[in-house]
């Protein structure tokens, strides 16, 4: 079943003990160098009766697990034996003065081309919990992708009940076909891209799928025991309820962040996202088996999006009475899923996540902010080329933006040319700090929606301490976007509908114990207030997590600049560092 995708424990134990000490004076801190190596090659995979060859690591689909505990150092040599530019993101690391590691495409490097390797190095500093790995250039994400689970140090407790077991469970989406063939046409066409044929649950789409039944992932668990449940949403454009028949559980953590507990039986989660909880067996055999369910919470107006229901099964281990016969004769229950574009729940629920903000995981919200950001983030147009016919609204080209500039991704990577003071053709530093048009930006959209390009950063001295208002406008329609930073965690202060008020909201702020966290889904027709220290010197793209709408140009990069101590400076490149 699903499991037979992922690593064993046994493996995981062996990689363990093989992996070398390096040397820290005081064993107190000493983390350990762990090496993993990613071969990226083609693999025929078979979903829905559909086979197909794809991008994969080390021939695995879903990807190899990556297991590490804070403080440790890992060395992720990739090597790339397939055709397409190939460039991984370890999505929530932190990357403390080591951007070189941290994967996008012409952003922090030039992508590995067919036949080299790049060796990602990097330590993980002050972090704990679920991460994921996955592909950063074109829609290579949507087959290369896995968990990244970083345990705490040795004998450091989780602040909650030791779990019997954990589970990794990565949602994804399946396409029959080619992703990549599948957004070169809609950026030829100016149209929205085709949807996927199913989600996946570890790779499996399960049995409310045609043809689909035999390639179902099965959580077996016994009566009385507590399991930690690791969500992790790969999916490239969808956000995704979750429920388990019959069972609810507790939440406590997101982003890898712990969070006060609280008890759900359905949890959101959006693309970049991930979210630990608790699930507690029933105390005794229930004579059932149960749905666990994902589906999409779609907000946009604008195209088409996979409707449809991802199932795995929660089976509990028989008392010796029952056979396996008896387990298939036993009712299958199934959860009540919110509608598909329930936002009060999508408010309630994000309104509940609060960190935990204890002596020992405090949360440093900054009280004071240096520099403050509106930033419009939403869809709009471009025209259409002369002599040609595009399929976006009224004949135009779909593009996405946030200020109303949309992203250019440049043919060099910004954080080489920056490192080596050859920013002129690469990059502009005037990003500009609010929209240069003000409008009624949730209500009725104004009547020119084309927007503007290029390749431009805000520059952040370093240790700025920086509060950033996000907008989501109505222009093709209010949707939820799911914002994602790389480099830094932020503290979610504040959120709301309709336009951000700069004299009333932030009266309504959390400084005391706000979510912290690496992605924000900015609410449809809504707002939401980010606080982060820029205490890391380097280029980070910051970009809606929907594959589509970051591909139409929804993105922009914070350039954070050295300080004045050696700790605060960017590291050199790698002398492997890929060229263009």
């Amino acid at each position: 079943m699903g499991a037979s995708v992922l690593p064993s424990m046994a493996l995981i134990g062996a990689l363990f003990s093989l992996l070398t000490f390096c040397f820290v004076p005081r064993p107190a801190l000493a983390g350990i160098t762990r090496n993993y190596e990613f071969n990226i090659k083609l693999q025929n995979v078979t979903r829905l009766c559909h086979t197909k060859s794809m991008v994969t690591v080390n021939g695995q689909f879903p990807g190899p697990r990556i297991v590490a505990r804070e403080g440790d150092r890992l060395q992720i040599k990739v090597t790339n034996h397939v055709s397409n530019n190939i460039s991984i993101h370890w999505h929530g690391i932190r990357q403390l003065r080591s951007g070189w590691a941290d994967g996008p495409a012409y952003v922090t490097q030039c992508p590995i081309q067919t036949g080299q390797s790049y060796v990602y190095n990097y330590t993980i500093v002050g972090q704990r919990g679920t991460l994921f790995w996955h592909a950063h250039i074109s829609w290579l994400r949507s087959t290369l992708y896995g968990p990244l689970i970083i345990l705490p140090k040795i004998n450091v407790p989780y602040p909650f009940i030791k779990p019997h077991k954990e589970v990794p469970i990565i949602f994804g989406e399946w396409f029959n076909a080619d992703t990549e063939a599948i957004i070169n046409q809609a950026l030829q066409t100016g149209g929205g891209p085709n949807v996927s044929d199913a989600y996946t649950i570890n790779g499996l789409p399960g049995p409310l799928y045609n043809c689909s039944a035999k390639d179902t992932f099965k959580l077996k668990v016994k009566p009385g025991k507590t399991y930690l449940l690791r969500f992790i949403n790969a999916a490239l454009n969808d956000e995704l309820f979750f429920s388990i028949a019959n069972h609810s559980f507790t939440v406590v953590e997101a982003d890898a962040i712990y969070v006060k507990p609280f008890e759900t039986d359905t949890i959101l989660i959006t693309p970049g996202q991930t979210t630990n909880v608790l699930l507690k067996t029933k105390p005794e055999f229930p004579n059932a088996t149960f749905l666990m369910m994902a589906r999409p919470y779609a907000t946009g107006a604008q195209g088409t999006f996979d409707n449809s229901t991802v199932a795995a099964i929660l089976e509990y281990e028989s008392p010796i009475s029952h056979s396996t016969v008896s387990i298939k004769k036993l009712p299958l229950l199934k959860p009540t899923l919110p509608p598909l574009n329930d936002t009060s729940f999508a408010t309630k629920f994000s309104k509940k996540l609060r960190s935990l903000a204890s002596a020992q995981f405090p949360a440093n919200v900054p009280q004071t902010v240096d520099k403050k950001f509106l930033f419009t983030v939403g869809l709009g147009t471009s025209p259409c080329e002369k002599n040609n016919t595009c399929q976006g609204p009224n004949g135009t080209r779909f593009s996405a933006s946030i200020n109303n500039i949309s992203f250019v991704q440049p043919t060099t990577a910004i954080l080489q040319s920056h490192f080596f003071g050859q920013s002129n053709q690469v990059y502009s530093s005037d990003f500009p700090i609010s929209p240069l048009n003000w409008f009624n930006y949730t209500g009725t959209p104004p009547n020119n929606t084309f927007v503007s390009n290029g390749t431009k950063l805000v520059v952040l001295p370093y240790n700025t301490s920086v509060e950033l208002v996000m907008q989501d406008t109505s222009i093709l329609g209010a949707e939820s976007h799911p914002l994602h930073l790389h480099g830094f965690n932020f503290f979610i202060v504040g959120q709301g509908f309709g336009n951000y008020d700069a004299s009333t909201d932030p009266t309504k702020f959390n400084l005391v114990d706000p979510i912290e966290r690496n992605t924000v889904g900015v609410p449809s027709g809504g707002w939401v207030a980010i606080r982060f220290l820029a205490d890391n010197p380097g280029v980070w793209l910051m970009h809606c997590h929907l594959e589509v709408h970051t591909s139409w140009g929804l993105k922009m990069a914070w350039l954070v600049l050295d300080g004045k101590l050696p700790n605060q400076k960017l590291l050199p490149p790698p002398s492997d560092l890929p060229k263009c």
